[in-house]
């Protein structure tokens, strides 16, 4: 059994990619396929649709351990995402017109997918929900949900900003109308003991957000932190912080490698990890051991994966692991 549960592990990372593009997808595919299941379960199909944007590693990260779990567990994984919360739902229904055997759903805007949960439960495909919208997720029926608390996220970020010293922070809220943004920006402010103001940017727009910061920083001169929402926001935080000549500190929700990198070499402050592998890990095999077993994980609350605050002592060893696309 171990033999063969390296073998899954090693044929999965193998395929891991930070592109979110089409030839990344097809080595996932390619690198899954020649793995072997540590199960006899039938193969059973999940599908699993995000709020990702194109490109973005967070959720790159999210689907290889989906990829993984789906390996290990006989399942016959498919995946789509789209920002917009309409298309969204589209892909929902598209996946319950198919058939699939359970779904895993993020709610970053919970109103939209309401109605097309509630079809699926009533074709009798089983629902988890990861990441965003822990709060809808039991009143919508899902089995569990798999993330972070938001809010207790947030909070942990001003308490971090209260032991740097930290008197003034920029949170900048990338994705307008995302529940679980407001809820980290939020967080914070409850905790944080100086002050903090919100600043809304058009995320799918890196120039736009490297302008509007920079502007920020440059008419305020007192900010001395920038939270950002996400990973790929981080380093555009720190151009923008260069181009105005601030000294603010650049902070960020999630991990990739090159946050890593940033945290080694102090062009960054802490990051707050949620473990997205984990998520997508855990949220197939959920679904599979309901399938196989009718378990359920958590009791009726949420399945925490986070948060963690990283900082430049632990950036060396887990370097390794955001290079394969695991953290």
């Amino acid at each position: 059994m171990s033999a063969v549960l390296a073998a899954a592990l090693g044929a999965s990372l193998a395929g891991c990619s930070s592109t979110g593009g089409k030839r990344a997808e097809e080595e996932r595919e390619a690198q899954a396929a020649g793995g072997k299941a540590a199960v006899n379960t039938p193969r059973w199909t999940f599908a699993m649709v995000t709020h990702s944007g194109d490109g973005d590693t967070f959720w790159d990260i999210v689907q290889n351990g989906a990829e993984q779990a789906a390996v290990k567990d006989n399942i016959k994984f498919v995946y789509g995402h789209d920002k917009e919360a309409g298309r969204q739902s589209q892909l929902v229904q598209s996946y319950i017109d198919q058939k699939v055997d359970g779904l895993i759903v993020s709610l970053a805007k919970p109103n939209a997918m309401k109605d097309v949960i509630a079809k699926a439960r009533k074709a009798g495909i089983p629902v988890i929900t990861v990441n965003s919208g822990a709060e809808a997720s039991k009143a919508f029926g899902a089995l569990s949900h798999i993330g972070q608390d938001e809010t207790v996220a947030g909070e942990a970020v001003g308490e971090e900003l209260n032991k740097r010293g930290r008197k003034k922070a920029l949170c900048v809220l990338h994705e307008q109308g995302n529940v679980g943004h407001e809820q980290r920006c939020d967080g914070a402010e409850k905790t944080f003991k100086g002050d903090l103001r919100k600043l809304y940017v058009e995320g799918t727009n890196m120039p736009d957000v490297q302008s509007s910061i920079e502007s920020k920083l440059q008419s305020d001169r007192g900010i001395d932190s920038v939270v950002t929402l996400g990973a790929p926001f981080a380093a555009t935080a720190v151009k923008a912080k260069d181009q105005a000549g601030s000294k603010a500190e650049i902070d960020t929700f999630d991990l990739n490698a090159q946050v890593a990198g940033g945290l080694k070499d102090g062009s960054l402050g802490f990051a707050v990890d949620q473990q997205p592998y984990l998520q997508g890990y855990e949220a197939v095999d959920l679904l599979w051991l309901y399938k196989y077993n009718s378990d359920v994980l958590g009791g009726g609350k949420p399945v925490l994966t986070g948060p963690q605050v990283i900082t430049k002592k632990d950036a060396a060893a887990l370097q390794e692991y955001t290079k394969r696309g695991t953290r």
